[in-house]
């Protein structure tokens, strides 16, 4: 844990009263393998009767009926099986499932996911909605788009089309169109940093984590700008900076003011702490905020 910035190790100590020795240990631990069952393709049921056929211990998520923790060391023999391979399950961290559970989106209803690849988040919503409605995956990178649409063709998915432009503009092609809008933000990444592997963290700089803070707000903007009034919002990252997270959400609240509200999140079975999932032996440092759009923003 030496390795890690010190500078990182005093601002999350420093800032959030809740973060304890144990908290920091968590967030630097390797997490169990977690899969997500693809009811496009498959029911639950099917899949724990091939895991048992396959001796592949699992445990049951109290919150999400549709996911499974694995131990590490069956995560080579897990993408070996004809599950993995015929896209039956979808090999995703906890915390990335969280987004999709909290927007909640609906058969029929038209959904954006603004910042897309490599499709963990997209996969989860088409087949919440059934594959019917209409999402739409956006990502700005050329490459990410290229594996999004391989991952959304092994899944099954039908009711998804790709984009590839910047997010922080989409609004403008997409002017109040979307009943929900997603935007799981480029972020700082802090809830992955692995003690045991410096390519996690050897990225990290406070000058990173301002400039992300200043795309994260105008994509949100943007985000809002997409949403139809009476629609939903949600933001989220995988990182621990206020800058990225509070900071984001208190500066669209002020901007946009009259224009949307702030919700409270409710998941059955899992708790959080002002937005944030606290790391933990299993699962990820984790924010996300819901928002709803009351007022037409476009002038």
């Amino acid at each position: 844990m030496e390795s890690i910035p010190e500078v990182f190790i005093k601002r999350i100590t420093s800032r959030y009263s809740t973060i304890t020795k144990d908290t920091i240990t968590y967030i630097f631990c390797k997490k169990p393998v977690s899969i997500r069952v693809n009811t496009i393709k498959t029911m639950v049921q099917n899949v724990t009767k091939q895991l048992d056929d396959l001796a592949i211990p699992y445990e049951k998520i109290s919150w999400y009926q549709d996911a499974f923790l694995l131990p590490t060391a069956t995560s080579k023999k897990i993408t070996e099986t004809h599950l993995y391979k015929d896209g039956k399950i979808y090999i995703q961290s906890l915390s990335s499932m969280l987004p999709a559970l909290v927007l909640n989106p609906q058969s029929g209803e038209r959904v954006l996911d603004m910042s897309a690849a490599p499709g963990s988040k997209t996969t989860q919503m088409a087949m919440m909605m059934k594959n019917e409605g209409e999402i739409l995956a956006n990502d700005i990178d050329s490459n990410r788009i290229y594996r999004l649409k391989s991952v959304l063709a092994n899944q099954g998915v039908t009711n998804t089309i790709t984009s590839r432009f910047p997010g922080q503009s989409l609004w403008t092609k997409y002017p109040e169109y979307f009943d929900k809008v997603l935007l799981d933000a480029p972020c700082s990444m802090e809830g992955k940093f692995d003690a045991t592997d410096p390519k996690t963290y050897s990225h990290w700089s406070l000058k990173k984590v301002r400039n992300l803070s200043k795309l994260q707000r105008w994509m949100l903007r943007s985000a809002v700008s997409a949403t139809k009034v009476g629609g939903t919002i949600v933001y989220s990252t995988c990182t621990l900076s206020p800058e990225e997270n509070e900071e984001v959400i208190d500066w669209i609240l002020e901007k946009e003011k009259d224009n949307i509200i702030f919700e409270k999140i409710e998941l059955q079975n899992l708790s959080l702490t002002n937005g944030y999932v606290l790391p933990s032996s299993t699962i990820e440092g984790f924010f996300v905020a819901k928002l709803k759009k009351i007022k037409s923003n476009i002038v």
